[in-house]
C-alpha cells in the first residue's frame, strides 16, 4: 500500500521539518510513503495532484472520526487486507481546504480534540502512522 501525505503550505520550521522527516524514514522501513507539499490552496494546484478516484482520501479535520492508537493500527491493517492501494491523508494550512479536497474525502479523521498548529499536526500524524505499523509489526515502540 502506497501512502501519500499531501500537506497545503510548506513545513517552515527547521525543528519540526527534522522530526516529520525522521518518522518518514521510520514508515519507510514497512510501506511507500510520499510527500506533497501544496504551495497555494487553490482548485488548480489541487488538481495537479492527481488524486486517484480508487485511493482512499482521508481529510484531517477537527470534526472527524478519532482513534486510539490501537484503533488506528487496526483500521490501517483493514484497509491494506482489503487490497486498498493507495491512502491519501490531506494536511491542511492555517486557512483549512479548498472546497474541492472536501468533496473528495471518503473520510474525516481528528488526530485529537485539542487545537494545534498544522505542522505540529504533520508530525503527529507521521508519528501515529509510524506507531501503526509498528503495533502490527509486533515492535516494542509503542509500549
Amino acid at each position: 500500500m502506497k501512502i501519500r501525505l499531501i500537506m497545503l503550505g510548506r513545513t517552515r520550521r527547521g525543528e519540526i521539518r527534522a522530526l516529520l522527516d525522521d518518522y518518514l524514514a521510520r514508515i519507510r522501513h514497512y510501506a511507500e510513503i510520499e510527500v506533497t507539499e501544496v504551495r497555494e490552496a487553490t482548485d488548480s494546484a489541487v488538481r495537479k495532484l492527481k488524486l486517484e478516484p480508487s485511493a482512499t482520501i482521508v481529510l484531517l479535520d477537527a470534526t472527524g472520526k478519532q482513534f486510539s492508537s490501537a484503533e488506528f493500527a487496526r483500521w490501517l491493517n483493514d484497509l491494506r487486507d482489503r487490497g486498498a492501494r493507495e491512502l491519501v491523508f490531506l494536511c491542511g494550512d492555517a486557512t483549512g481546504f479548498p472546497e474541492s479536497l472536501w468533496r473528495s474525502a471518503k473520510q474525516k479523521l481528528s488526530l485529537s480534540k485539542l487545537t494545534m498548529p498544522h505542522e505540529f499536526a504533520r508530525v503527529v500524524l507521521a508519528e501515529q502512522i509510524y506507531r501503526a505499523f509498528a503495533i502490527l509489526a509486533g515492535h516494542p515502540y509503542p509500549k
